[in-house]
């Protein structure tokens, strides 16, 4: 059952689901679900959502919500990203309580990975 005023599902755009679902299930461990040639659905183990088929992509530069990752290893992470067709946009950086580098999905949506080591 859903929790109560949660976030609970997340979608966003990619033009080639195909390659999202790649790059998700290598670097992220996700699983997917396709439900047609314009949606396919994914879930994390604790958060579900799904890439639905746009020309489009989400950047906080314009205004689009950040979904922001947790890891131990911050530097193992980017590098998967890097060898799975990931792009780092902006290169890790201290903030006060941690560490993190945002990067773009082989879609060109930008996400970002935060560390507390």
């Amino acid at each position: 059952m859903p929790s109560n005023l949660k976030i609970d599902y997340i979608e966003l755009p990619a033009a080639d689901l195909n390659a999202v679902e790649s790059f998700y299930s290598s670097v992220f461990s996700w699983t997917f679900e396709d439900y047609g040639p314009e949606y396919r659905a994914f879930t994390d183990g604790r958060l579900d959502g799904g890439f639905y088929r746009a020309p489009l992509s989400s950047s906080a530069d314009n205004g689009a919500a950040l979904v922001i990752f947790y890891a131990e290893d911050l530097e193992s992470v980017q590098t998967a990203i890097e060898s799975s067709g990931g792009k780092i946009v902006k290169p890790i950086f201290d903030f006060p309580g941690g560490r993190r580098f945002q990067f773009t999905d082989p879609a060109g949506n930008e996400l970002a990975v935060w560390s507390d080591r």
